[in-house]
């Protein structure tokens, strides 16, 4: 009976005899298979992100890459930063950015949580397979050939003009426009990747107890009261952990998107953070300017993430990280 016991005493891992914690050597013996698949990845992190994070430093110097390089250039200080904000473009960017942001994050954040409230709704497992892989495939495709796509339905010579002026109506270009450009990129960022988007929030809404909707529907509730009261706060987590990604994200909302389309409308449309950033920068061999235009970029979305989060707190959500 004493070794029956002693067979089915609980163990603790992460103890030792005594109350210690295991060794180092104890610990690396226990989980190298963890180490060796995560190795990978982390040295894909030290690689492209750690690393090269350390050459921020040039946004402090007059840097000149090809005589002094990071440890030969001479210290500045804040003056790049000084000249950027004085900058007429840093700041037209800077403001075209935010409100292409604002815009689609009021039109187009709740667009994946429309279709995965559509999809998961739907009876017919053909038909929802189906529509999802209608619905993900732009995601698949360059921005290239979705501008070309859009090119060929809304511009000049688009499918929409020869239409209209078939039936005796002037034709439109609308990728020419600069007054509806915000218009024009939000439904393209819709078009191709709110398919894909909605993956997430399919995830979530399995994971809702499905006891929860026949216990409502045995009270009484119907189709929308079940989706205010289960559905909505059920992947409430979920919305509020990307709503906090997207507001960090505020300053990227894309380069190849905006590169390509802006000969067509001018850069007072459509100049935004990082194509600032490759014009000012890269392009001109000024890196300590684009440099501390990244900085400055990166700066202010940690800050909003950090609001953010402090926000999700306050109304009860986990947001992306918990003190306790």
């Amino acid at each position: 009976m004493a070794r029956e016991g002693r067979r089915f005493r609980p163990r603790v891992l992460h103890r030792r005899r005594g109350g210690q914690r295991p060794t180092v050597s104890a610990r690396l013996k226990r989980d190298w298979p963890l180490l060796l698949m995560a190795a990978p990845m982390m040295l894909l992190v030290w690689g492209f992100w750690w690393i090269p994070a350390l050459g921020n430093v040039i946004a402090f110097q007059d840097y000149k890459p090809y005589t002094g390089g990071i440890f030969g250039s001479t210290i500045v200080g804040f003056t790049h930063f000084q000249l950027l904000f004085a900058d007429p473009a840093f700041t037209r960017a800077l403001v075209n950015t935010l409100s292409i942001t604002a815009f689609q994050v009021v039109f187009y954040f709740p667009v994946p949580i429309a279709l995965a409230l559509l999809m998961h709704s739907l009876v017919s497992e053909r038909l929802r397979s189906m529509l999802q892989s209608v619905v993900y495939l732009p995601y698949f495709f360059s921005w290239v050939l979705v501008i070309a796509i859009f090119q060929q339905m809304l511009g000049g010579a688009g499918l929409l003009s020869q239409t209209l002026r078939a039936n005796g109506f002037e034709g439109v270009d609308w990728m020419t426009n600069p007054d509806t450009f915000i218009l024009l990129v939000t439904s393209q960022a819709i078009w191709k990747e709110a398919g894909f988007g909605a993956i997430i929030f399919l995830a979530a809404l399995a994971a809702i107890d499905p006891n929860l909707y026949e216990a409502a529907a045995v009270d009484g509730a119907g189709r929308w009261r079940r989706l205010w009261h289960i559905t909505l706060p059920g992947i409430r987590p979920v919305i509020v952990l990307l709503l906090i990604l997207r507001l960090g994200d505020a300053l990227n909302v894309g380069f190849e998107q905006f590169f390509l389309q802006r000969s067509a409308v001018g850069s007072q449309a459509s100049e935004v953070f990082d194509t600032f950033v490759y014009y000012s920068g890269v392009r001109t061999g000024d890196f300590d300017y684009g440099a501390a235009a990244g900085l400055f970029k990166g700066v202010v979305g940690l800050v909003l993430i950090l609001a953010a989060n402090k926000a999700a707190h306050l109304l009860g959500e986990r947001g992306v990280y918990s003190k306790s």
